[in-house]
């Protein structure tokens, strides 16, 4: 059974760090493309940023470049997002996913429900 889990969320004041992490199972990330997005309360959920299954080519959404970084460990089977530097509007629940092609990370509505983790709460407030 293909699963996702995220963690490492939590709630941080302005200019504080964190780092998610998302482990999967039942499949190898290897062969999958992994993104991140967001949704905030009222918001549209947004790709943050995304990581080719090889790890060669990232993507990020203008508002997180040089302070959100994406990797992953094929081998741990694991994702992770770096946050530096955190501020308010970055405060909502981040999801991870993955995708045999590394283009349907661009949107959400490109990946299917069984490809999600169940998202962890990012709180950005002093």
């Amino acid at each position: 059974q293909l699963q996702l889990v995220e963690s490492g969320g939590g709630l941080v004041q302005p200019g504080g760090s964190l780092t998610l992490s998302c482990v999967a199972s039942g499949f190898s990330l290897d062969a999958y493309a992994m993104c991140w997005f967001r949704q905030a309360p009222g918001k549209e959920r947004e790709r943050v940023a995304s990581i080719s299954n090889d790890g060669f080519l990232t993507e990020y959404r203008d508002s997180v470049k040089d302070r959100f970084f994406i990797s992953k460990h094929n081998n741990k089977n694991t994702g992770y997002l770096q946050m530096y530097n955190l501020k308010p509007e970055d405060t909502a629940i981040y999801y991870c996913a993955a995708s045999s092609r590394y283009s349907d990370c661009s949107d959400y509505t490109y990946i299917p429900p069984g490809y999600w983790g169940p998202g962890t709460q990012v709180t950005v407030s002093s």
